[in-house]
C-alpha cells in the first residue's frame, strides 16, 4: 500500500513518497470560473492568475492560516494532486495519508482536514503536528532525552517547539508568517510611497532583498505599482532597509513567541538548546538575515535546515515508522 506524507500548507503543498523523496510541489491555489462553477487550474498555473483573472475567474487561497478555509475547493485540491502523483490509480488502489497539521489547531480543524483527505481519496489518515514533522525532516534525534528545537515558518504559520522523548515538551503556534510578511510590505509601500503593489510584488521584494537590520551590505532596487492618488503606473527605488523597516513587526512578534517558547522551557533542556541551536524550517528560513538576526536576539545558535522548505513533508513521510494513530 502506499503512503503518501502530505505538507498541506497555507502556501504550498508537497507530497513525500517514501523511496521516491518529494514527488509535487505546488501552490496551494485554485482558479475558479464562477460563472460556469468549475474549476480551471490548480497549483501554479492557478498561481500565476493570482491577480490577473478577469471577473468571472477568481483564484483562491482554500488553506489560511495553516487550517481549512474552503472544505470543497480544499477537497478537489487535494484529490487533484492524490490523482497526480499516484497516476490516477487511487481508485482501485487507494493510499495511506500521513498529513500535518499547525501545532494550536483545534479538534474541529482536525477532522476537517481528516474528512476532506478521507473524501480526497485517501484510505486511511493520521495527523501530526508540524513541528514535529519538521523536527523529523530536519534530521533532529526525536527520541532523546535532549532538546532539540524547531522553528517551522511556513506561508500561514510559524510553529516553535521543543521536542525530547518523542514529545513536544513546549511550543506554541502563532498566525504570523510568510503572508503576513507580504503583506506587511504591501501595507508599507501604500502608506510611505503612495504605491499600491500586489502580493507576488512584495514576495519578489522579500526573496531579493531579504531582513537584515543592520544596514550592512544594502542593496537596492526598483518596485513598479500603481500610484494612490493618479491610479497611473509609478515605479520608486527600494533598499534592503526599506525591506527591514516593512517587515520590522511580523518579524518581532515571530522572535517574541520564540522567546516566550525559551522561557517556559525547564532547566534541564535550556542547557541542551544552547549546546544544540535551534533550527529554521519553512520557506521563512530562507529569508535572507533572518538566523542572524534571532541569533543575536537571544544569544544562541539559529540556523537554517539545509532544504527548509521540505522538512515537514519529509517528515511526514518518517512518520511511517512510528507508532501513529490512523484514521478511516
Amino acid at each position: 500500500m502506499t503512503t503518501l506524507g502530505i505538507d498541506l500548507g497555507t502556501a504550498s503543498v508537497l507530497i513525500y513518497i517514501e523511496g521516491r523523496g518529494i514527488v509535487l510541489t505546488e501552490p496551494s491555489v485554485v482558479a475558479i470560473d464562477k460563472n460556469l462553477d468549475r474549476t480551471v487550474a490548480v497549483g501554479e498555473q492557478a498561481k500565476q492568475m493570482l491577480g490577473k483573472t478577469p471577473t468571472n475567474i477568481v483564484a483562491i487561497r482554500p488553506i489560511r492560516d495553516g487550517v481549512i478555509a474552503d472544505y470543497e475547493v480544499t477537497e478537489y485540491m487535494l484529490r487533484y494532486f492524490i490523482k497526480r502523483v499516484t497516476g490516477g490509480g487511487f481508485n482501485f488502489f487507494r493510499p495511506s495519508v500521513i498529513i500535518c497539521v499547525p501545532a494550536a489547531v483545534t479538534s474541529v480543524e482536525r477532522r476537517a482536514v481528516r474528512e476532506a483527505t478521507i473524501n480526497a481519496g485517501a484510505k486511511r489518515v493520521a495527523i501530526i503536528e508540524e513541528p514535529f514533522a519538521a523536527a523529523l525532516g530536519a534530521g533532529i534525534d526525536v527520541d532523546r532525552p535532549y532538546a532539540g528545537t524547531v522553528i517551522d515558518i511556513g506561508g500561514g504559520t510559524t510553529d516553535i517547539a521543543v521536542i525530547s522523548l518523542g514529545g513536544t515538551v513546549v511550543g506554541t503556534s502563532v498566525p504570523v508568517a510568510g503572508n503576513k510578511i507580504d503583506e506587511a510590505i504591501v501595507r508599507y509601500f501604500k502608506n510611505k510611497h503612495n504605491l499600491i503593489i500586489g502580493e507576488r510584488v512584495a514576495e519578489d521584494l522579500k526573496i531579493l532583498l531579504g531582513c537584515s537590520f543592520d544596514n550592512k551590505n544594502v542593496k537596492t532596487t526598483e518596485v513598479r505599482g500603481r500610484d494612490v492618488f493618479t491610479n497611473l503606473p509609478a515605479c520608486v527605488p527600494v533598499s534592503s532597509a526599506d525591506i527591514a523597516d516593512a517587515i520590522r513587526d511580523p518579524i518581532y512578534k515571530i522572535l517574541d513567541a520564540l522567546v516566550d517558547v525559551l522561557e517556559n522551557t525547564p532547566p534541564e533542556l535550556s542547557g541542551d538548546i544552547e549546546e544544540s541551536g535551534i533550527i529554521m524550517t519553512g520557506g521563512g528560513a530562507l529569508l535572507k538575515g533572518l538566523d542572524r538576526f534571532l541569533t543575536k536576539q537571544i544569544g544562541v545558535n539559529v540556523r537554517s535546515a539545509d532544504d527548509p522548505i521540505t522538512c515537514v513533508a519529509i517528515g511526514t513521510g518518517k512518520a511511517e515508522a512510528r507508532n501513529i494513530e490512523w484514521l478511516y
